[in-house]
């Protein structure tokens, strides 16, 4: 401890009291007669719903009162675009989040970024859809799950006075969250291609690392360096331990010690998981045991999937 100070804890603690890795994106949201886009500057944006729910979703923290919480409690539709870094890159970032402009104000002062058509208008040619960046490295198109927490009646207000929710919509007298479902990730073809064929150090995507308003005068930001990668660790489970963790499935599915073998590379986290959707395959095929033939099906299955996505 005596090369720690404690720190006090105050608000926008992750800038006021530390300092906080965060994303550098724009969010497009709809203006209010949902004929343009409008986009804000934000980094409060993490993964949120990212296994074992009906979709996947990411988490939003805002100002009640700025254009893109009222964009989304109108439209319940946002674009967020990873940007690139420069430093002309960043000092438009830093424009378009500076608070009290009005949509229309932040579109005149767009100029280094361009706004196109992104999947969802291309799949609902009739729809309005708030559009996306074409110099993003990374796109995510989300819809509010507005239902979540009960804040399906929000709307924009001049003031909120509670009651406040929890954790989705309108949270505290100057705060929002919202719960965004993911319903399309778009990436540019380099990183598309590094993602579906190997990242390597030349073909990751360089995303920079915002920090946020860090004193009286500036923001902050990191470029980006080059990627590093350290292998994972090549550690095997004992067939012992994987063979007593499908003993305790609940099922009539049994496997052989070839099958079991298989899997003694599988993180212990997620042995149960692996194992279970062997058995899910074997329900769907009828079949009671498992072999190393049929757990070589499910591997060719798996990886068929991986590559569809």
């Amino acid at each position: 401890m005596s090369n720690f100070k404690d720190v006090r804890i105050m608000d926008n603690f992750y800038q006021s009291s530390s300092f906080f890795p965060m994303p550098l994106t724009l969010i497009g949201t709809l203006n209010e007669d949902g004929t343009g886009t409008s986009y804000g500057a934000y980094s409060l944006i993490f993964p949120y719903y990212i296994a074992g729910k009906e979709c996947y979703a990411m988490l939003l923290e805002c100002r009640n009162s700025s254009n893109t919480a009222k964009g989304i409690l109108r439209h319940g539709k946002c674009t967020i675009n990873f940007m690139p870094y420069s430093t002309k890159n960043f000092e438009e970032h830093v424009n378009m989040g500076f608070p009290g402009d009005t949509p229309e104000e932040k579109m005149k002062t767009l100029k280094r970024f361009t706004p196109v058509d992104g999947k969802s208008k291309e799949e609902d040619p009739n729809g309005n859809y708030p559009k996306i960046l074409d110099e993003a490295l990374q796109v995510f198109e989300c819809t509010w799950i507005k239902e979540l927490d009960n804040a399906q009646d929000d709307k924009v207000e001049e003031e909120y006075n509670g009651p406040y929710h929890n954790f989705n919509g309108i949270t505290s007298k100057f705060g929002a969250h919202f719960i965004l479902k993911i319903d399309h990730i778009l990436l540019k073809d380099k990183y598309y291609d590094a993602l579906i064929n190997g990242v390597t150090k030349k073909n990751f995507c360089p995303l920079p690392t915002n920090w946020g308003y860090r004193d009286s005068k500036n923001f902050w930001c990191s470029d980006y360096k080059k990627a590093s990668s350290v292998g994972i660790p090549n550690r095997e489970v004992d067939i012992t331990s994987v063979r007593y963790a499908a003993e305790r499935l609940q099922t009539d599915v049994k496997f052989t010690d070839d099958a079991l073998k298989m899997l003694v590379k599988v993180p212990r986290p997620f042995l149960k998981l692996v194992l279970q959707g062997c058995v899910k395959w074997a329900d769907e095929n009828n079949c009671k045991l498992i072999t190393e033939h049929e757990m070589q099906i499910i591997n060719d299955k798996r990886a068929q999937e991986k590559k569809k996505k």
